[in-house]
C-alpha cells in the first residue's frame, strides 16, 4: 500500500483545501470529515492506513481555516456554514469519485448529514460519530455536562496563539475535559496539538472561525442578493434518508453530547444501527477501540 498522496482542490471562490488518500484508488472510498477547528491530523496515521489495508482508499482533507488549506481573519470566516458541505463535493469531484462512504465527527457529523440530505447521490453509506441530528424537529436533547460547560467558562481568557508552546499546551488542555474516563492519552494528543500548529497557517483562527460561521452574509463583503437564489429553509427531516446505511457510534461517556443523543440520531434515520462505545468521551474514538471500530467501518462499507 502507498503512502498519503496529497493534492489541491481550488474551490470556485478561490478558496484552496488540502487532501490526502491512502489505499488502493481502486477501492471503495471512504471520506472522513472532521470536527470544528479539526485539521486532517486529528484523523490519526494509523488509524487511516488500518482501514486502508482493508481496502478501502482513505480521504482525508483540511477543512477552511485548517493545516494548509484557505484561512480567514480570525473572528472573520469569509464563508457560509453551507459552504462546509458544498466543499465535501468539491473534494469529491476533484477526486473523480461519484459516490462515497462519509463518516464525520462532531461538526463533521452534522456536515456529513447535510451533504446526505442535500447531495444523496454521492453518499454510498454514512458513519456519524460523537454528533447529534441536525433534524430541528428533534428537541429535548440534553445539554453539555457541567464539566464542559465549566471548562468552557474557565477558558474564556485566549492563549497567545502565535507562541508555539502556549498554543499546543491550549489545544491539549481544551481537549481534556472532552475525553472519556481514562482514555485521555495526553501524549497522542499533545504529538497530534504540535503536528496541527506547525501545518496550520492560522492557528487563531482555526481555533475561533468554525464556531462562528452560520448561513448568513459572510464576514467579507458580498452583495445582498448573493443567497438569494434559494427556495427557502432546507428540509433537514433525517426521516428523508430512510434507505441510506448508517452507523452511529457514540461514546457512553460524551460529555457535550451525552448518549441521548446518539441514540435520537439512530431513532431519526430509519434503518440506522447504534453502537455504543463504553467511557468514550467526544473525541476519536480511542486506540483500545480501534480494533472493533475498523471491523464495524469494514462490515458498514461492503460492497
Amino acid at each position: 500500500m502507498s503512502g498519503f498522496r496529497p493534492s489541491t482542490v481550488e474551490l470556485d471562490d478561490g478558496a484552496r483545501l488540502c487532501v490526502q488518500t491512502i489505499g488502493d484508488p481502486t477501492d471503495p472510498a471512504l471520506l472522513l470529515i472532521g470536527g470544528a477547528t479539526w485539521s486532517m491530523d486529528w484523523w490519526e496515521d494509523e488509524l487511516c492506513r488500518r482501514i486502508a489495508e482493508r481496502g478501502r482508499m482513505v480521504i482525508r482533507y483540511d477543512a477552511r481555516d485548517t493545516g494548509r488549506s484557505t484561512s480567514y481573519p480570525a473572528g472573520a470566516p469569509g464563508y457560509r456554514a453551507s459552504d462546509l458541505t458544498t466543499d465535501v463535493v468539491a473534494v469529491l469531484d476533484h477526486l473523480g469519485i461519484a459516490q462515497a462512504h462519509v463518516a464525520g465527527l462532531s461538526m463533521g457529523g452534522g456536515i456529513a448529514q447535510s451533504l446526505a440530505l442535500e447531495h444523496r447521490s454521492r453518499v454510498a453509506s454514512l458513519t456519524l460519530i460523537a454528533t447529534s441530528p441536525i433534524d430541528p424537529e428533534i428537541r429535548g436533547l440534553p445539554s453539555p455536562t457541567a464539566q464542559v460547560s465549566s471548562s468552557a467558562s474557565a477558558g474564556a481568557r485566549e492563549p497567545d496563539w502565535t507562541d508555539r508552546d502556549a498554543a499546543i499546551d491550549a489545544i491539549v488542555e481544551g481537549e481534556r475535559p472532552y475525553a472519556g474516563p481514562g482514555n485521555f492519552d495526553e501524549s497522542q494528543v499533545r504529538a497530534t496539538a504540535a503536528r496541527v500548529v506547525d501545518r496550520t497557517n492560522d492557528i487563531a483562527a482555526s481555533m475561533t472561525n468554525h464556531f462562528l460561521v452560520s448561513d448568513e452574509e459572510p464576514s467579507d463583503d458580498e452583495p445582498d442578493d448573493a443567497a438569494s437564489s434559494d427556495d427557502g429553509p432546507a428540509d433537514l427531516s433525517l426521516g428523508r434518508l430512510r434507505g441510506l446505511p448508517t452507523l452511529v457510534l457514540h461514546g457512553t461517556a460524551d460529555p457535550l453530547f451525552p448518549p441521548a443523543h446518539g441514540k435520537a440520531l439512530a431513532e431519526a434515520i430509519p434503518g440506522a444501527r447504534l453502537v455504543e462505545l463504553t467511557d468514550m468521551g467526544h473525541q476519536l474514538p480511542p486506540r483500545d477501540t480501534w480494533e472493533l471500530v475498523v471491523d464495524l467501518i469494514i462490515q458498514h462499507t461492503a460492497p
